[in-house]
């Protein structure tokens, strides 16, 4: 694979995880005010106001209600409502960090279904990065030694959720129409959360509230837009890396927004979660540096030497 290409596809992540991040908090500045359902719902709802933008000239909207792989459009939907449903829940019940410290648990699920469904080949690096990362988790929840919940487990909903959104665009295909990737994330919660919200929904009241449900919304959806652009341009087990930029924007939403400061076994987990995803990430870029250099021979080796291009001697 061309390496700015690839360089490309993580940019995209990481712009994915950063919209991401700030979505998750405006759905946390909502505890309290509305149902989880229901915040995911309005979610959904104000993620239509980007539609116009991803849609490609060639693309008509009837390719947001027909996919050309409707089993991969269903899961993706199915997937997408079980992430929002269940991460809206977490970060309402959890602080910011311990939330995405369970959901940090996705580059593990990734790696596993991108080895097993994708037969994507994944190094001893990655795999060294990932359970390093689950190591980190541990020490951030300490099982045994303390109570764990519905939060904890609404985290860990996410984690699979996501993944299996990931894998699942891997497997649409590069043809498939972006606007039916795209309809499948926005009707997933739609449909689902729409219906589990309806024994408590209330209307919102007040500015700041709508506000706070457009924030969540728009943002999400955004950052469901550049992880497929992300996931069509390089491998799911290197895309879910860059996951791990999340915890620089919840530690500080958690400092300076929520007043929720860390304890220390918090902050070491954190710190090993941390340096599991700039693991495999370093090495990469050593790997790709090395291969660039040696393009960079072999091309000057077939300019000072033409026969040496043609194979003649």
């Amino acid at each position: 694979m061309n390496m700015s290409f690839l360089t490309s596809g993580m940019m995209l992540a990481f712009a994915a995880f950063s919209s991401f991040s700030i979505s998750d908090a405006y759905s946390k500045l909502l505890a309290g005010q509305l149902d989880p359902f229901e915040v995911a719902f309005s979610g959904g709802i104000f993620g239509f106001l980007i539609i116009p933008f991803i849609r490609r000239p060639d693309e008509s909207y009837r390719d947001i209600f027909s996919p050309q792989r409707p089993g991969m459009w269903l899961v993706r939907a199915v997937a997408t409502f079980a992430s929002t449903a269940a991460s809206v829940e977490a970060f309402m019940l959890l602080p910011m960090p311990e939330a995405l410290s369970l959901m940090f648990l996705m580059p593990f699920f990734v790696t596993v279904l991108s080895v097993t469904l994708l037969h994507e080949k994944v190094s001893g690096w990655a795999w060294l990065s990932v359970i390093l990362g689950f190591i980190g988790v541990l020490i951030v929840l300490r099982p045994g030694m303390r109570e764990l919940h519905l939060g904890h487990l609404c985290a860990v909903i996410a984690a699979v959720a996501n993944a299996v959104g990931v894998i699942a665009y891997r497997l649409a295909g590069n043809d498939t129409p972006r606007l039916s990737l795209f309809g499948s994330s926005l009707f997933g919660p739609l449909v689902g959360d729409g219906l589990l919200m309806l024994a408590h929904a209330h209307w919102p009241h007040g500015l700041k509230t709508w506000l706070f449900l457009f924030g969540y919304g728009f943002l999400a959806a955004l950052g469901q837009l550049l992880m497929m652009m992300a996931t069509a341009r390089a491998p799911a087990n290197r895309v879910a890396l860059p996951q791990y930029s999340q915890m620089l924007w919840a530690v500080a939403f958690s400092y300076f927004l929520f007043h929720q400061p860390l304890d220390n076994w918090t902050i070491a987990g954190i710190i090993v979660v941390t340096l599991s995803g700039m693991l495999n990430w370093i090495r990469q870029r050593i790997s790709f540096e090395r291969l660039a250099i040696r393009e960079r021979r072999e091309r000057r080796r077939h300019l000072h030497d033409p026969q040496a291009s043609t194979g003649r001697g």
